[in-house]
């Protein structure tokens, strides 16, 4: 019992206090599916308009592009890319079924966040 309150510890996070932002000082944790309950892909980036649409039109080779992986479901905006990068190592290494939970915790129905970020 004692190592899975280490472990969830370990893997949450306190939401950073939100300060002005600079568009090009943010940093992105996303997360992208194929479809509801669908292969898992997660990324960071400092432009997730560009980088979302890169995934969409399938231009970023590797993972995302052999699955299709197309749907952003879950993104967290941060207030540098540092802390958008430590974030993304952490859910890396959560089960999945942790990351299910952070997904339907905010998306339930797994609707394409796209549009929402225009």
């Amino acid at each position: 019992m004692a190592r899975l309150v280490r472990a969830i510890r370990m893997f949450s996070v306190v939401a950073p206090a939100r300060r002005s932002h600079h568009p090009l000082m943010d940093g992105w944790m996303y997360i992208m599916t194929n479809r509801r309950d669908g292969t898992l892909y997660v990324g960071v980036t400092s432009d997730i308009v560009q980088r979302v649409w890169q995934h969409r039109e399938g231009l970023v080779e590797g993972f995302t592009k052999r699955y299709g992986l197309k749907r952003l479901v879950y993104v967290e905006r941060h207030d540098t890319i540092q802390a958008a990068i430590v974030r993304e190592r952490r859910l890396k290494h959560w089960p999945r079924a942790w990351k299910i939970h952070l997904i339907q915790t905010g998306n339930p129905d797994w609707n394409d966040l796209y549009a929402s970020l225009l």
